[in-house]
């Protein structure tokens, strides 16, 4: 069984999906520390050709009482209409785009709520983008488990509990992986070989690693096929 695992980004760019797709089963770690500068509270979404074609969209967190913090425990800083002006900004840059309609009630729900934690948040839009994506690697959450140790040994042990014989690691990973310790323990370690695909977008030239609502909203039901056959 491949297992493969991620913090659960802020709408996550289509290599985090590549990674879902290609395991059997896969590990929201959500019990690990917040890191912030990271994208577990933003991504890019593409805009009008301009001063760089793309924008920011940044969930508001609360971190600066605590030095330590787990991404299940950093809450949602709401003293600003941050849901609205996220939601203005993805419904006037792809209102216009073949299947923005399709998604348009789940996202104008989805921030017009109040969400106070943001692990909620994500993973939230994580298991909506993958059912219309059609992924059906089944999900689990970290924090559900009585995991203990840190990123290489972490991975490990993630493994050994939940009985698989293969870890899929991202790119990313490379700084920290050490291969030889999954050989010790009798396991299989790989890396994703994902490339990013160029497909249709609203606007050129085209922006690469956005968040993937830009690919399901330009390219629909065949959002999948276009991650899964990049490398072609």
């Amino acid at each position: 069984m491949i297992l493969t695992g991620h913090q659960p980004e802020h709408l996550p760019y289509l290599g985090f999906f590549y990674k879902i797709a290609k395991a059997d089963k896969f590990v929201l770690v959500d019990h690990v520390q917040y890191l912030q500068k990271s994208f577990q509270n933003k991504n890019r979404i593409r805009t009008a050709p301009g001063s760089e074609g793309f924008f920011w969209l940044t969930v508001p967190v609360i971190t600066k009482d605590s030095r330590y913090q787990k991404i299940n425990e950093v809450e949602i800083n709401n003293k600003t209409s941050w849901g609205k002006k996220h939601w203005k900004s993805i419904y006037l840059n792809y209102k216009n785009t073949p299947f923005f309609k399709d998604h348009q009630d789940f996202f104008e729900d989805l921030y017009s709520k109040r969400w106070k934690e943001l692990v909620d948040l994500n993973e939230t839009i994580i298991y909506y983008l993958v059912e219309k994506l059609g992924i059906k690697t089944p999900i689990i959450k970290s924090s559900n488990y009585n995991f203990e140790q840190k990123k290489n040994n972490l991975l490990i042990e993630m493994c050994q509990k939940l009985k698989a014989d293969t870890y899929l690691s991202g790119q990313g990973a490379k700084d920290y992986i050490d291969e030889d310790k999954f050989k010790v323990a009798g396991l299989k370690h790989n890396f994703s070989d994902f490339k990013h695909p160029i497909y249709s977008q609203k606007y050129k030239p085209f922006i690469y690693n956005l968040s993937v609502i830009d690919l399901l909203f330009n390219c629909g039901p065949k959002s999948l096929d276009i991650i899964l056959n990049s490398k072609k």
